[in-house]
């Protein structure tokens, strides 16, 4: 099985780079690890129309967002305001942090 290489997690602010949503900044609410996608704050909105039930007792259309893949989405660094690449990093405490291909940065709080 091939292994993914997806560098971002949740609650990391992401850019869209490809599709109907290229250049929307938002955070990541969600990554579905098995299905290689993300689920982006008000990003790729869709309208489902649902009938009334339990959660929604008024029924009709109601919007949400829907996953898009990882590869669509670019990580933002902090000091260098830009999407970037990352590359994996070993401190010298054995711990593996993300850093910034551009500056050099640790993404990682």
């Amino acid at each position: 099985m091939e292994k993914n290489k997806c560098h971002i997690k949740k609650n990391d602010k992401v850019k869209v780079i490809t599709g109907k949503d290229n250049g929307k900044i938002g955070k990541v609410i969600s990554v579905l690890q098995k299905k290689n996608r993300l689920l982006i704050e008000n990003v790729n909105m869709v309208k489902r129309h649902t009938r009334p039930n339990a959660t929604h007792k008024q029924g009709g259309i109601i919007e949400g967002e829907a996953a898009i893949h990882w590869s669509n989405a670019m990580l933002m660094c902090n000091n260098c305001i830009a999407p970037v690449r990352v590359k994996m990093q070993r401190l010298e405490d054995g711990k593996k942090v993300r850093v910034c291909r551009k500056c050099n940065e640790i993404i990682d709080a």
